[in-house]
Formats: structure tokens, sequence, C-alpha cells
């Protein structure tokens, strides 16, 4: 008998280590980013690694989601801003979106070096290069001030605007924001912040029609991540949540089958997922940006 509780209390040990490691392997759930940085936009990278931008300065660290640690991916500059960005893998490359400076930026992965500044929008009019998604031929970009949608060559051998001809925008609000593709890259969805309203994008015409969410409201929209054929993330900013949605095949509909919250939330804006977890830079968008004010990724739980 003591024998038997011997081996029990060795086994119960050894589960509650593995569980430990377990957990332990998952990360940190908060990582802490430089104070007055400014995050908005995150992409996953190689292996357990992240990519977040800093708003006003363009700056992007890489950091890694196991121990939080963090390395200067993309340095700052004069007249550069990081809104979303997202990280081409077979290239190595940093697609970024300028913001208020009209731009797409496209930056060495390694040393940061800027392989090109692509000018989307004429300098005078309105603009905000909110969101990007590589698709197998482009990197497409929103502006939240203009009914058009950019189309990078991933070759970065030019540029072409996709007019959405009619586009309900609302003046002097931030429209079009978020932006996913499907697997195939020939359907893009797009959220449009104003009116919390999903879009079905054709990219190859401009055609678009809003998804049928049966009467929900993506209120606060931003950031959107597809996992998988039919599961969409929307970040809610400054409801601080994010609304799961399960499209139909067609991405002509959809239903919002649970919301996910975290008291780490303080306006997340984009999100990453690696290793079954969800990292979400918060923004702080209702706090005013000092030098020392804080700022830091929220890890959760995916769905």
């Amino acid at each position: 008998m003591k024998r038997l509780l011997t081996v029990l209390v060795a086994v119960l040990a050894t589960a509650s280590a593995i569980g430990a490691v377990a957990f332990a392997g998952r990360g940190p759930d908060q990582i802490t980013l430089p104070d007055g940085f400014r995050p908005e936009g995150i992409a996953a990278g190689k292996g357990t690694s992240v990519y977040v931008g800093s708003i006003p300065t363009g700056r992007v660290l890489e950091i890694d989601t196991r121990t939080g640690t963090s390395r200067e991916a993309v340095p700052a500059r004069a007249e550069h801003a990081a809104i979303g960005l997202k990280y081409d893998r077979g290239a190595n490359r940093l697609f970024v979106s300028g913001g208020p400076t009209g731009k797409a930026f496209v930056y060495d992965a390694n040393g940061g070096a800027e392989l090109a500044a692509f000018q989307l929008t004429a300098p005078g009019e309105p603009t905000f290069i909110n969101d990007v998604v590589l698709t197998r031929e482009a990197a497409y970009f929103t502006d939240s001030r203009q009914p058009v949608i950019y189309a990078v060559k991933r070759d970065l051998s030019g540029v072409t605007p996709i007019a959405l001809t009619r586009f309900p925008m609302t003046p002097g609000e931030n429209n079009l924001n978020g932006i996913e593709a499907a697997p195939n890259g020939r359907v893009l969805l797009a959220v449009q912040s104003s009116e919390g309203v999903l879009w079905r994008i054709d990219p190859a015409t401009g055609s678009h029609a809003a998804v049928d969410l049966h009467g929900a409201e993506l209120t606060d929209g931003d950031g959107l991540l597809l996992i998988g054929k039919r599961t969409l993330l929307v970040v809610q900013n400054r409801s601080n949540q994010i609304a799961v949605v399960k499209l139909d095949s067609d991405f002509r509909s959809g239903r919002v089958v649970r919301t996910i919250t975290h008291d780490g939330f303080d306006v997340p804006t984009t999100v990453a997922r690696k290793r079954g977890s969800l990292y979400l830079p918060n923004a702080r968008f209702t706090t005013p940006p000092m030098p020392d004010t804080k700022y830091w990724v929220t890890r959760v739980g995916g769905p």
C-alpha cells in the first residue's frame, strides 16, 4: 500500500510539472511595450514571433511571444507611421500601412531597410491608410477616408487603385478599416468602423455588398483575422472586445456567435494568432498619449 501511494504521489507530481511547463510554454499574458510607444498594428511572424508597429514613428518591434522579449525590426523614421501591418514570410518583408502619410511602406524584416514607399493618395487629399492584407498576388490596403482599396503587387512592381463606386462613406469618420481575404484571394472582407458594417469586396472589380449579419452591428470594428475558412475575428476597439463571426461558405452572410473580453483590454486594435493564443496591442485611445504612457500587448485564448 505504501509503495502504491508513493507511485501515485510521483505520478501526480509529474503531471503537475508537465502542466506547469505547458502553461509556461504559452508565454506571458501581458507583454510590456516601451513607454510612449503608441501601438496599433500586429502581425504574426516566423516561429513564435509577432511584429508590433508604433503609430507616430513607424518603428516596428519583433516580439518573442514565449518570453516577451523584443528587438527592433524597423527603426523610427521621420514622416513615417505604422498602422496595420503584415509579414511576408516568403520574402521576409513587412508591408506597413502609413496612416496619414498616404503611403504604403515595405521593409526588410531583418535590418529594417526601406525597400519601397508607395504614395497611394495624392498630396493634400484626405487619407488614412489603415490596414493591409496579403494574398498570393498582392497586398491590399484600406484608406479610411477614401472609397478605394489599393493593390500593391507582392513583387513591388506597382500599385493599382480599386475604386469602390457608390460606396456609402461617412463624412469625417474612419470608414474602411480592418481587411482580410478569403484563402483563394478572390474575396476581400473589410469592416466599416463608422457604421459597424462588414463588407464583401471583389478585388477584381471593386463591386461590394454588405455581409448579412442578421441584425448584428460590429460597432468600433477595427482589425480582422480569418481563422480557417469561415471564422472571422473582428476586434471592436473602444468596445474592448472581439466578435467571433461564423461566415457562410461564400462570405455573403454570417452570425456573431460569441464575444471575447479580457480585463487586460484597453482599446485593443488588431489581432494576431500564435500557438492557439491571440495577441492584441492596446492603443489606449481614451488615454492622452504622453512619453511615459504605458502600453502593452494582451494574450487571450483563441476561439
